[in-house]
């Protein structure tokens, strides 16, 4: 009998604090102010897709930012190298000009913030806050003055690279897979001259995609905090993309942040062998959906996740696993130098249990089973990056 109502008491206890867990992250989540530093939507804007009102497909609009306690977005302005260089600018600004239209039909929820002050105010009387990053020095071809036209627009940072290198900076990609030997790596003069002038008129200089050389130059040059806006830990994910420790202590010490990327590529180490195994055991539906979408409007919407979410669900990374490189960071160098940069609807597929925007709450009840103090967590979430932000202001 003492064994029965100790077992009803312990599973009270459990249950209890359980759910005491449960109340306790959903308040710490919508009362702090939630910042995403990378997110590619813009890229279903510019196909005609309205975001103000709910999708069905892609992982966010501005319904699902608002489910999921997201504050404050930066929006990435992406163009693909592929594109005529001499468009570049012209595209970007079009990017731009989808976002503001955006913003005037979101029926005054949404809104521009461009500073860490303004931002607060924004968020506080209940507004949905936009920002703008460039992700890919390529798209100021090579002028600075460029860069002045973009802080005007409201970009408030630029990633040195994306996958290609430009002239004057080497990305990740290219520093690991070229020699090398005839190719200088790192910033050229003028990579050195745009830092320079990115942090005197107070844009944020991005890691992000940048090679290890590009990396350390900006931090011998820079003057103001540095971020990487979506990037992850190579410790435990070994990527050309992610951060080794040395680099993380390094933007610690710069007072920059780390924004950690939810590509389960970049989260877990065995994913890409799991997925090449998957798709090959289900070669025959997988060429069955693609000649499929070829005919079918509806289809062309659904990703290849989706039409295998069961096979997905068994290899995808998990909340616990995408946490544990915050965990890293945060112990590496300490709490004010970790944040978050999901690289929704850019990439294919997010870990299990995050499948959208609506999923960050689940970032926190993991922080708080950690043990986590509420003033750190709130960090995590945005505190870190209005810093950052604040720093390099004017």
């Amino acid at each position: 009998m003492k064994y029965f109502f100790g077992l009803i008491l312990f599973t009270f206890i459990t249950s209890l604090i359980g759910f005491q867990i449960q109340t306790d992250y959903r308040k710490i989540h919508f009362h702090s102010i939630v910042v995403d530093a990378h997110n590619d939507v813009v890229g279903r804007m510019m196909s005609g897709e309205d975001i103000s009102v709910k999708t069905s497909h892609g992982h966010s609009d501005l319904p699902r930012f608002l489910d999921g306690g997201v504050d404050v977005q930066i929006f990435s302005i992406f163009v693909s190298p592929r594109q005529p260089a001499k468009e570049y600018y012209s595209i970007a600004n079009r990017q731009i000009d989808a976002i503001e239209s955006f913003i005037k039909r979101s029926d005054g929820k949404a809104a521009f913030g461009n500073s860490a002050d303004e931002i607060k105010k924004l968020v506080i009387a209940g507004k949905f806050v936009a920002m703008l990053g460039i992700e890919g020095g390529h798209i100021i071809q090579n002028d600075i003055t460029k860069l002045d036209h973009f802080y005007k627009r409201g970009v408030r940072y630029m990633t040195l690279t994306w996958n290609n290198s430009t002239s004057w900076s080497t990305s990740a990609n290219d520093e690991t897979q070229q020699s090398g030997k005839s190719k200088k790596k790192g910033l050229s003069k003028l990579g050195i001259k745009i830092v320079k002038h990115m942090n005197e008129i107070g844009m944020i200089v991005d890691v992000s995609h940048v090679g290890e050389k590009t990396f350390w130059d900006v931090i011998n040059v820079t003057t103001k905090p540095i971020i990487a806006s979506h990037s992850s830990i190579y410790t435990i994910c070994p990527n050309k993309r992610n951060l080794k420790n040395e680099q993380i202590r390094a933007i610690a010490k710069n007072g920059g942040m780390v924004c950690v990327n939810f590509a389960p590529f970049f989260i877990d180490s065995g994913f890409a062998a799991k997925e090449k195994l998957m798709l090959e055991k289900n070669k025959e539906r997988v060429d069955e959906f693609r000649a499929q979408q070829k005919n079918d409007v509806k289809l062309k919407e659904k990703t290849l996740s989706q039409f295998l979410h069961k096979e997905y669900a068994e290899i995808l990374p998990s909340v616990k696993q995408l946490v544990d490189h915050i965990d890293h960071v945060a112990k590496l160098v300490g709490i004010d130098y970790v944040g978050l940069g999901s690289d929704y609807d850019g990439i294919s597929v997010a870990p299990a249990g995050m499948e959208d925007v609506t999923c960050y709450p689940k970032i926190t009840e993991e922080l708080v089973r950690r043990g986590y103090s509420e003033s750190d967590i709130k960090k995590i979430l945005g505190e870190n990056f209005l810093r950052v932000l604040k720093h390099n202001e004017g």
